[in-house]
């Protein structure tokens, strides 16, 4: 005859059970509530949890019920006693009488002096997925003649599926979290490796000065502003300080000034609250909050309003701001590193840029020179985009022939790295064959010719009438000294100045014979 109280109170544990499961608490804390639920509402007396371990290949006690106060943790070998076998084996075990079954060792020592010893059956079911066992589930009956072990049997083993369900459902989720940390510990690494001061690519003395100010950098928390017109890599240097300081394991975040709308500066920075402005449904986190603990790299500073200038003043000098439409004041310690093109010191002077924001950045000033000052780097940067480009255009360019390189020596890079890089980057999609040549070069950059002519008059047609005269005079003045290998009197000849005019205006453009 069916029991209906015995069989609600099974459903009832069932649910509490599955309930309990999906907590997320530790799996010691997840097989104790389940424990409990079984003694509580079952009657199964003295449970316990034994999962096997994957290091010492023992069986190990991880959760139990009604153990002895003095008893530590507990173990078993595979094959050792009840648990030991049940686990071994993957198959249940019922001691009916543990009393008289020698197997059964009673290492946690909750059943001695027991008074209801002879009355007490043991009942062992293996934690299971697939055909691996992973552990054990078991507990004490008091049995009479209105027990039914089997039915216990089938009721632990259903549970047992259930835990067998969490600890895969844990360990994948250990490995991803392991994975992702690897991974992570990986990206994080090749950004070391990348940003690397060693990876700029330099060897004059004025490169020099800057890697020797870098490392001088990276060892601080310093506030640094790097310097320099547009293309010569002051983001690179931005990385390579961050990248090679303490903090390089914390973020590093960029804000470009220039590439933000005036409106949007502010919130961009110290993000805003709900119901700040018009579409401002949730809050939200500025970068200065993003990169707590790490750097963040302002660039093109000199683009900042006066207004974004005063409350980024605040955030240099007490390391606090506000969000947009909010009144909590957010404490951050960030390491701040600016970067501009631009003259601040003739900013300031126009009332353009705040004197004390000014002195605040300039802590550490970093000044990159142009390309057009550090000829001697041309040829090792044209090596190093040529080796990048031709990989991953998947071509075997070997090098770059004499004239290309004349070529490339004798021009004035007003756009400095960045400028070379697009022109290798460029001549390498144009070769077709194992050697770059002049006529893959730019036109910009070719040997005077007649239709060469025309394309950089076209080009000078583009610009305003002062920077065509300054290009026009460079290009006249760099083809005549390049073909008079340098020798500035039959230069000067040649180009109808004397000497001394002609000296005087190798000076003013910074020109390299």
């Amino acid at each position: 005859m069916i029991d209906y109280q015995r069989e609600a109170l099974k459903f009832q544990s069932l649910y509490l059970i599955s309930k309990a499961l999906s907590e997320p608490h530790d799996l010691e804390v997840l097989f104790a509530e389940v424990l409990k639920i079984l003694s509580k509402n079952l009657g199964l007396k003295r449970g316990t949890v034994a999962l096997r371990s994957e290091e010492d290949h023992l069986v190990h006690i991880l959760a139990a019920r009604g153990q002895r106060p003095d008893q530590g943790p507990t173990t078993y070998k595979l094959g050792e006693g009840v648990i030991g076998q049940v686990v071994a084996k993957g198959q249940p075990m019922v001691l009916p009488n543990i009393s008289k079954e020698p197997l059964f060792l009673d290492k946690t020592g909750r059943r001695q002096n027991l008074p209801e010893r002879d009355q007490v059956a043991f009942i062992c079911v293996p934690i299971q997925s697939g055909e691996r066992s992973l552990g054990a589930l078991s507990v004490d009956r008091l049995f009479g003649d209105e027990v039914n072990l089997d039915e216990d049997v089938k009721l632990l083993t259903m549970i047992a599926s259930f835990m067998a369900q969490i600890i895969q459902a844990r360990k994948h989720q250990q490995e991803e979290t392991s994975h992702l940390a690897q991974e992570n510990i990986k990206l994080k690494q090749q950004l070391t490796e990348k940003y690397n001061i060693h990876n700029i690519v330099g060897n004059s003395n004025k490169m020099h000065d800057v890697f020797r100010l870098i490392s001088q950098v990276a060892k601080t928390s310093a506030t640094a502003l790097i310097r320099g017109e547009s293309g010569t890599g002051k983001e690179l240097v931005a990385h390579a300080i961050h990248y090679n300081s303490h903090v390089k394991d914390k973020p590093f975040v960029k804000v470009n000034m220039a590439a933000l709308p005036e409106s949007l500066i502010e919130s961009e920075l110290f993000g805003y609250e709900q119901g700040a402005f018009t579409g401002a449904v949730s809050n939200r986190t500025g970068r200065f909050e993003m990169a707590q603990g790490g750097t963040i790299f302002l660039d093109e500073i000199g683009d900042l309003s006066l207004a974004t200038q005063v409350k980024l003043l605040r955030v240099l000098q007490e390391g606090e701001f506000e969000r947009v439409g909010g009144s909590k004041t957010i404490k951050v310690q960030v390491r701040v590193i600016a970067a501009t093109n631009k003259d601040l010191e003739k900013m300031m002077q126009e009332g353009k840029f705040r004197e004390d924001l000014y002195y605040r950045l300039n802590v550490v000033p970093v000044f990159l020179p142009p390309l057009r000052e550090r000829k001697t780097d041309v040829l090792l940067l044209a090596e190093t985009f040529l080796e990048r480009y031709s990989k991953m255009n998947q071509k075997i360019i070997t090098r770059i022939n004499t004239p290309a390189i004349n070529m490339l020596m004798q021009y004035h890079w007003p756009g400095n790295v960045r400028e070379l890089q697009n022109c290798i980057e460029r001549a390498v999609i144009m070769c077709d064959g194992d050697v770059l040549m002049a006529h893959h070069l730019p036109p910009t950059l070719q040997m005077p010719s007649q239709a060469q002519a025309g394309v950089a008059s076209a080009y000078l047609d583009t610009l305003p009438l002062g920077e065509a005269i300054r290009r026009l005079e460079m290009d006249r003045i760099s083809d005549a000294l390049k073909q008079t290998h340098g020798v500035v009197r039959r230069a000067a000849k040649l180009l109808g100045l004397t000497e001394r005019m002609l000296g005087y205006k190798i000076l003013k453009y910074n020109i390299i014979s």
